[in-house]
């Protein structure tokens, strides 16, 4: 029997690339066929770009499906999916977009095929508006192994705004055994660290962003530095880990033209001061990546101190695909428990 379509309207909820991204990796994996229509309904420039064509046309050959409307700016996409198949995968965005967001596409895919896989993905690896390599190696992949996800990640080239020209590998096994996710505290609270990246500019740029996070937080010197890294263009990204326990949150700052490393800095300062003041274990952003993880596995449960659009857009558009129950509790004023309790893993 044909399973029937799922129809999602790219408009609703958060409106944007979010919604693409979780809705193939389901498709995928569930083998339901899907339409999305209005894709990106809410950006102020709508329809699939390059590095949400990029998603699609690697989740279709993944698993080898049947596609419409897959070509840049289009509005709307048809995705029937068949069997997943591991494999070497290289997939190139062709401009700076964000090799994360690709590999938040691929990686839960893969993780249900039938051997080891590798992905290369080509783009940019430190955007504004999405997760960043490190982001994504430091803070999400540790909590998807303890889910039984079994995945490690390499950058392979540096790529920013506007040149691109990075590289990002992931190596990726099929889970085995799932596990509960339960992080309702953040542990112990363990050194900070601050990195400023710097391609083709000043490292003076960096040493200003260090330096005056470093006195925001009242941190010590050995606990900043600046990396001079090789990239195809100009670029700029300064991070500020923040380890515990049981999880590290990253804070993440972009350099952009026009903005003054003193100031990016002091709205990480505020940022990271804002998060350290709940007891919540992880922040908004992580939030949003650990719910469909844990709906595909054994579930689990987590505390944030922030529930956004993003997540509450994520948690409907998965329980179109899957039979899971998720539940979202205010425990204080800045501090919210999402609970997830999978019926029928996939």
């Amino acid at each position: 029997m044909t399973e029937r379509e799922i129809i999602i309207d790219g408009s609703e909820g958060e409106g944007g690339g979010q919604v693409i991204r979780t809705s193939l990796s389901l498709s995928a994996i569930t083998g339901k066929p899907l339409r999305i229509e209005n894709v990106r309904g809410k950006r102020k420039k709508p329809g699939l770009f390059r590095q949400h064509l990029t998603a699609l046309r690697a989740a279709a050959e993944i698993c080898d499906a049947e596609v419409s409307g897959d070509s840049l700016k289009s509005s709307e996409f048809s995705f029937c999916p068949g069997q997943i198949k591991a494999g070497d995968y290289d997939f190139a965005i062709g401009s700076a977009g964000a090799t994360t967001l690709v590999a938040q596409t691929t990686l839960p895919i893969l993780s249900f095929a039938d051997g080891p896989s590798t992905v290369t993905i080509s783009g940019g690896t430190h955007n504004i508006w999405a997760p960043t390599f490190d982001y994504l190696d430091q803070a999400f992949l540790p909590q998807f192994r303890k889910m039984g996800g079994r995945a490690k990640a390499e950058i392979e080239a540096y790529g920013f705004n506007p040149a691109g020209g990075g590289r990002i590998r992931l190596d990726i096994d099929p889970v085995t055994t799932p596990e509960r996710l339960e992080l309702n505290s953040r542990g112990d609270k363990r050194a900070e660290q601050v990195t400023a990246l710097v391609a083709n500019l000043k490292d003076s740029i960096g040493k200003r962003e260090v330096k005056t996070l470093l006195r925001g937080l009242n941190l010590h010197p050995e606990q900043g530095e600046v990396i001079s890294v090789e990239s195809a263009g100009p670029g700029n990204c300064v991070t500020l880990a923040l380890p515990f326990e049981h999880v590290t949150e990253l804070i993440i700052g972009i350099g952009q033209h026009g903005v003054r490393a003193e100031s990016l800095a002091k709205h990480m300062v505020k940022e990271a001061q804002g998060f350290l003041k709940t007891e919540a274990a992880v922040g908004p952003h992580l939030a949003d990546q650990l719910i469909l993880p844990m709906a595909l596995l054994a579930g689990g449960e987590f505390t944030t101190n922030e529930i956004t659009q993003h997540t509450r857009t994520n948690i409907e558009i998965i329980q179109r695909f899957l039979d899971v129950e998720i539940t979202l509790e205010q425990t204080d004023r800045k501090c919210w428990r999402i609970t997830v309790i999978p019926t029928n893993r996939p």
